[in-house]
């Protein structure tokens, strides 16, 4: 039988999509045609997509989530590049109570409301920049920074979250 009517039966993976192009008659050196498909993504993209996209949606509300997450290897890298980094942090922590200070004397809290708003923000403030002295110094891991870590992350995005919804 000739090479020009035997079927060629070739072997194909699953899910691999084939289009077989008759041979062309005329020049031999003609190019051939390259026809792509694309292939169905798998339930694992699809999926992928979909949570990606919906963080995306909700970027404004995970700014705390975001900002918790991202703090975690600044300090490792911190920690493993410049121990003493920690130190430099440390007197960082008095900002929060500073702004408070400015605050109140700016524009005093009209009600018990307000002043507990901002006494929380400063503490949250003074915990997170605590925190992040710490595990610079000392690296993230070590000891109960990473239940630390975890406690602040949920008051902050939990604080946001209530604030964005009473806020006019």
């Amino acid at each position: 039988m000739s090479s020009r009517t035997r079927a060629r039966t070739v072997k194909t993976a699953a899910g691999v999509t084939t289009v077989r192009i008759p041979r062309q008659r005329g020049r031999r050196s003609a190019d051939p045609f390259v026809v792509v498909v694309p292939e169905r993504p798998t339930l694992t993209r699809l999926a992928l997509d979909a949570a990606a996209r919906w963080l995306w949606k909700h970027r404004r509300a995970l700014a705390p989530l975001t900002l918790g997450v991202l703090a975690f290897p600044v300090t490792a890298l911190l920690h493993v590049m410049a121990w003493w980094s920690g130190l430099v942090l440390a007197p960082a922590t008095v900002v929060p109570a500073l702004w408070l200070a400015i605050a109140q004397r700016r524009r005093p809290a009209k009600g018990a409301g307000v002043w507990g708003w901002r006494i929380s923000a400063a503490v949250l403030g003074t915990s997170g920049l605590a925190w992040a002295a710490s595990a610079a110094g000392f690296g993230p891991l070590a000891g109960p920074l990473e239940l630390w870590w975890l406690l602040n992350l949920i008051a902050a995005q939990t604080t946001w979250l209530i604030v964005r919804r009473t806020a006019n």
